[in-house]
Parts: C-alpha cells; sequence; structure tokens
C-alpha cells in the first residue's frame, strides 16, 4: 500500500508565495542596469525564508497538521533541484551578465522545482508550476516584451496562488485511502 500524503502545510506555502511575490515586484521595479535587482532581491528572499520557513513558532502556528519523512525529503530534494536547474538554465548566462536571460532562467527553474512540491503542497503546485513555466517561456519567445512585465506577472501568480492556499485552502490528502473517501 502507497503512503497516504496529507497536505498540512498549505498556509505557511501560500504565506511564503505571497511574500516572494510582493519581493519580486520590488526587485524588478528597481532592477537598474540588472532587470530585477539582484541585491533586493537576496534580502528580501532570505528575510521571508527566514521569517516564514525557519520561524519554528511561525510554523507550528500555520501548520494544520504533521509532515511525513517523504515530505521532508523531497523538501530538500526540490530545494537542491532548484540551484542545480538554476545552473543549468541561468548559468550559462552569468559570465556575459545578460541579465534578461539569467532572470528568465531562475524565473523557469523556480517553476519546474514547483512540480516537485506537489509531494508537499499537493495539487495545486502542479498548476503553479505549468502557468510560471508558460510565463517564462513566453519571456524566452518574445523578447520585445519587457522583462518587468514577466516578472510581474511571474509575481502576480505567486500571490495569487499564495492567496488561495493562505485564505482558503484546506488541507488534503492524495493517496489509496485518499482516493477511495474522494479527497
Amino acid at each position: 500500500m502507497k503512503e497516504v500524503l496529507e497536505f498540512n502545510h498549505k498556509k505557511q506555502c501560500g504565506l511564503w508565495l505571497m511574500l516572494i511575490g510582493v519581493v519580486l515586484i520590488i526587485s524588478a521595479v528597481l532592477g537598474g542596469r540588472f532587470l530585477v535587482n539582484p541585491f533586493v532581491f537576496l534580502i528580501g528572499y532570505y528575510a521571508c525564508f527566514f521569517g516564514v520557513n525557519v520561524n519554528k513558532k511561525l510554523r507550528k502556528k500555520l501548520s494544520q497538521g504533521s509532515i511525513s519523512k517523504v515530505q521532508i525529503r523531497m523538501i530538500y530534494i526540490s530545494i537542491a533541484a532548484l540551484f542545480i536547474l538554476m545552473f543549468a538554465i541561468a548559468g550559462p548566462f552569468i559570465p556575459g551578465w545578460h541579465w534578461r536571460q539569467i532572470w528568465l532562467g531562475v524565473l523557469l527553474a523556480t517553476a519546474i522545482h514547483f512540480l516537485l512540491w506537489f509531494v508537499v503542497h499537493g495539487p495545486s503546485m502542479i498548476m503553479l508550476g505549468i502557468v510560471c513555466i508558460i510565463i517564462a517561456a513566453v519571456g524566452y519567445m518574445n523578447p520585445g516584451i519587457p522583462l518587468l512585465w514577466i516578472v510581474v506577472a511571474d509575481a502576480a501568480v505567486k500571490i495569487d496562488f499564495g492567496v488561495y492556499l493562505f485564505f482558503f485552502s484546506k488541507p488534503s490528502k492524495f493517496g489509496d485511502e485518499a482516493q477511495v473517501s474522494g479527497l
């Protein structure tokens, strides 16, 4: 029998997505020659990461149940995959400082890594990943579209999914028992 996955940390993910979306927009607006300001982005990213994902009190408050060992392992795998994907997709453009290609690569890598988060947060992560992949692909295929628009679209989608997960989504299950019960 397969393990039933319980998605009990949607509120934490939702808060993270809303905050990182805001950080992306601010970084893009203040982008300057970098198009997306990497200093603003990294400071905001790490402040939000530690504020939401490392803060045990907040995690406990937002949690709606336990997390399995498989899900914890997938968290680490997906984070490793994110950095590998960023290196593979955006990395080749770093020596020439091709900022548009670098940031599109970061957005695409992030979008792909969301697909792995299905195991931790459920089917909404697949939808988020697909929509963000499409946005990054539009940026690659249409170099005339300002990167600011692409980043704001990506950030808006993250904020929208974050609002859904934080305010409206309920804990759910996936697996043999969950499918039998109709969840």
